[in-house]
C-alpha cells in the first residue's frame, strides 16, 4: 500500500489548498470522503460474498459427508435387520408351531403383547382452564354455560324492584 505519513498528508493538503482554492476545498473533501466510503463498502461486500461462497462450499462438503454417513448407517441397519430376522426365524421356527397348537391365539408362549399405540385426545377443558380468570373477565369470555331460559331469567327485572330508583 501507499505509505502516507502526517508530513505527506499535510503537503498534499497545502498543494490542494493552493491549486483548488479555499472555497471549493470543503466540497471536494466531502466528495472524496463519500467516494472513499463507497469504495470501502464495496470492498467489504466483496469480502463478505467470498466468505459466504467459501462457507457454502464447506457446508456442501459437510452435507455430502453426513449424507454418506447416514447412507452407511442405513445400510448397516438393513443388514443387521435381515441377519436378526434370519436368526429369529431359525430360533423360533420349531417352537412357533407348538405354540400355535396351544390355542393362545397365534402368539408364541411367553411373548408379551403390547396394545397398539393410540394418540391421546386433546383435553380442551385443560386448555381453557389454563387461562386466568381476570383475563376471561376482562375479555368477556363466558366461564359458565347457561341455558337460554336461565339467561333470560337472570336478566329479567324482578317484580318488586322499582324502575326509577337509583342508589
Amino acid at each position: 500500500m501507499i505509505d502516507l505519513g502526517i508530513s505527506k498528508i499535510m503537503l498534499i493538503g497545502a498543494v490542494a489548498l493552493i491549486v483548488i482554492g479555499p472555497e471549493k476545498l470543503p466540497r471536494l473533501a466531502r466528495t472524496v470522503g463519500t467516494l472513499l466510503g463507497k469504495a470501502q463498502r464495496y470492498v467489504a461486500d466483496v469480502k463478505q460474498e467470498v466468505n459466504r461462497s467459501m462457507e457454502l462450499d464447506e457446508l456442501k462438503k459437510m452435507k455430502d459427508s453426513v449424507v454418506g454417513a447416514a447412507r452407511d448407517v442405513e445400510n448397516s441397519i438393513h443388514t443387521e435387520k435381515s441377519d436378526f430376522e434370519k436368526s429369529w426365524s431359525e430360533a423360533t421356527g420349531g417352537s412357533s408351531s407348538a405354540g400355535d397348537s396351544g390355542g393362545s391365539g397365534g402368539e408364541p408362549e411367553g411373548m408379551i403383547v403390547f396394545p397398539e399405540y393410540r394418540h391421546p385426545k386433546k383435553n380442551w377443558r385443560l386448555k381453557t382452564g389454563a387461562t386466568p380468570q381476570w383475563f376471561k373477565a376482562r375479555s368477556g369470555v363466558r366461564t359458565r354455560a347457561q341455558s337460554g331460559a336461565a339467561r333470560v331469567a337472570r336478566f329479567r327485572p324482578r317484580p318488586g324492584a322499582q324502575a326509577g330508583r337509583h342508589f
